[in-house]
């Protein structure tokens, strides 16, 4: 072979522009790579037949109680050393509130049992696919033969897939716009448990999509009276008219409670 051809064939210009990496991360091909964001997981979807599905938001933070409880130690021996210091004072009370919220964790795994005991498959359980009330949720799905599904995304600080999550059912995302729109899509009512700014950034883009009808009115119910009702005041917002009565979601402490609201809804038994 010709030394000219050779050298043209090993050339970037020559290769095959679906196979061309380098060229699909170039600023000018980020609509191709979001639309293949919102096609690989629907491809998936559809293959396995998925067509409705409860979404639980929640923190990453959140753990069981018994590793919540080890921080706490962890952080206060810590303290102990060098009592003054200010960050490691924040650590021991961020350990602390983070195990008075440890019961949303079984809470979680609760809902997503019950979820599958009396819907069967009709639902799926999504959650992001991390750790926290997102691994509880997908936890309580998969122990209990349910489909979970996991909507992972690319983070400074890389988030890992728990491992609750039903095979070929975990997605990496990078844009957070596509991976709400899978979130949205096939949802049939949304769980949110406490969590922190993402999981505020959800839940009110959910309201925000069902308020201007752009998302047909399902169940959006929030778990944790105590936490949602210091951390956000919905009834002040009603009572200045920014927003309607009708657009107060419901705020109930158990999962029991969370599953009755979309069973009623969903005229489940």
């Amino acid at each position: 072979m010709n030394e000219d051809i050779k050298k043209i064939e090993h050339e970037s210009s020559y290769i095959k522009a679906y196979e061309d990496v380098q060229l699909l991360k170039h600023d000018v091909m980020r609509p191709i790579r979001m639309e293949l964001e919102v096609l690989k997981p629907e491809l998936y979807l559809q293959y396995f037949n998925i067509k409705e599905t409860i979404v639980c938001f929640g923190s990453a933070r959140v753990r069981e109680e018994k590793v919540a409880k080890e921080q706490v130690e962890a952080a206060e021996k810590a303290l102990a050393k060098n009592p003054q210091d200010k960050q490691l004072q924040n650590k021991v009370k961020e350990a602390k509130g983070l195990l008075g919220l440890s019961k949303y964790y079984d809470e979680a795994r609760k809902f997503a049992k019950l979820v599958v005991k009396h819907a069967g498959k009709r639902f799926a359980v999504v959650t992001g696919g991390g750790p926290g009330l997102m691994e509880a949720a997908n936890r309580g799905a998969f122990e209990n033969g349910g489909t979970s599904i996991g909507l992972n995304i690319t983070l400074p600080h890389e988030q890992c897939p728990n491992d609750y999550i039903s095979p070929n059912l975990a997605f990496l995302f990078h844009y957070f716009a596509i991976r709400k729109l899978h979130f949205v899509m096939r949802a049939e009512a949304f769980v949110v448990f406490p969590g922190g700014f993402g999981t505020f950034d959800e839940l009110f883009e959910i309201l925000t999509l069902i308020q201007t009808g752009k998302k047909t009115r399902i169940p959006v119910v929030l778990v944790g009276k105590e936490f949602w009702n210091k951390v956000i005041n919905v009834e002040a917002l009603a009572a200045y008219g920014v927003i309607a009565h009708d657009d107060i979601c419901p705020i109930v402490d158990t999962a029991e409670e969370a599953w009755k609201i979309i069973a009623d809804c969903h005229k489940i038994k």
